[in-house]
């Protein structure tokens, strides 16, 4: 399916971190040089285009696609599992539960709950062809404007046929516990005091819907019986790492290897899941760390733009570990 996701979505030349408050650039990452490093192309692809090509994949292998139907429980037998819902119930040789960050599923194997970063995302998808004037835009690269509570992310979508752009940034609201946070009026005051080309993106943002960023603490243990977590409801990370979507696509290749190495499927969920939970676990850590780095201010903030203006952009010792083998 990689050429089908290449084909849809657009693989940028660099990756650059920039300064939200007076716009120069920090350092930069050469992509086209990652796919030579890791053997496989860096793409961004939008999520409902990604969605799509998975879809036509599963349903060209006969496989079904049930909506409007919560799986509410887990039955287990000696060789099955049956998922459990309102109106059905589904038989197979494992269940697995792909629920996202408050999965219900989850709930069987572990009593913890959603972390709240008190950070927001307003986002927001510009049609190039209805703005004439791009002059100020880096339509082949992914930008990353990071900033004292904030940051701005821009990269092109749709064989370049679009921009898209997320706005991210801490919220005194959910500091202070308040039921109604992360406002619009809260975007705008935190990205006040940015440079002129981050405050340029803010009138291009859905401002009727936001997202609130949540993680949870990795757990140990995502197998019981022949149910197994995947994707966001194994490992739900916050996104500075930009590998939610990618480790739910590694956890499927790592099942699929761990079936075709073991001769039954306990053995199979045993192996996938001691396999994955060390690596996620350091992907969502790591994540939060970055999220601390970005956001920094005052004499840590001048700490991070010197060192990262210092780097040399042939230097991969901080991503060897997250995209090489």
């Amino acid at each position: 399916m990689l050429d089908e996701v290449v084909d849809h979505g657009v693989t940028p030349r660099r990756l650059v971190l920039r300064d939200a408050l007076d716009d120069r650039e920090l350092t930069h990452l050469d992509l086209a040089h990652l796919a030579h490093r890791y053997g496989a192309p860096y793409v961004v692809v939008h999520r409902s285009d990604l969605h799509a090509v998975l879809l036509r994949a599963c349903r060209a292998a006969g496989v079904d696609l049930v909506t409007g139907t919560a799986v509410t429980d887990v039955e287990h037998g000696p060789d099955h599992a049956v998922a459990v819902s309102a109106h059905r119930c589904d038989t197979g040789r494992i269940v697995l539960a792909a629920d996202g960050t408050a999965s219900r599923l989850r709930r069987l194997l572990s009593d913890d709950e959603p972390v709240s970063s008190a950070y927001v995302a307003y986002r927001g998808t510009l049609p190039l062809a209805e703005h004439p004037d791009t002059t100020d835009l880096a339509l082949d690269d992914v930008v990353v404007h990071v900033g004292p509570g904030c940051h701005l992310v821009q990269y092109p979508l749709r064989r370049g046929e679009v921009l898209n752009q997320v706005a991210v940034f801490r919220s005194p609201g959910a500091l202070a516990g308040h039921e109604d946070w992360g406002t619009p009026d809260e975007l705008d005051a935190a990205f006040a005091a940015t440079c002129a080309t981050v405050r340029a993106a803010l009138p291009n943002l859905w401002r009727d819907r936001r997202w609130r960023m949540y993680d949870r603490e990795p757990i140990g243990t995502w197998v019981r019986g022949r149910l197994a977590l995947t994707g966001d409801a194994a490992h739900p990370m916050l996104q500075y790492l930009a590998q939610g979507a990618c480790q739910a696509i590694e956890d499927a290749a790592c099942l699929a290897e761990q079936a075709d190495a073991h001769p039954d499927w306990d053995a199979a969920l045993a192996a996938y899941a001691a396999t994955r939970t060390v690596r996620t676990a350091h992907v969502q850590r790591t994540a939060r760390q970055w999220g601390e780095l970005w956001h920094c201010d005052g004499l840590f903030r001048a700490t991070r733009n010197a060192l990262l203006s210092d780097r040399d952009p042939a230097d991969y010792r901080y991503i060897d570990w997250l995209h090489g083998p």
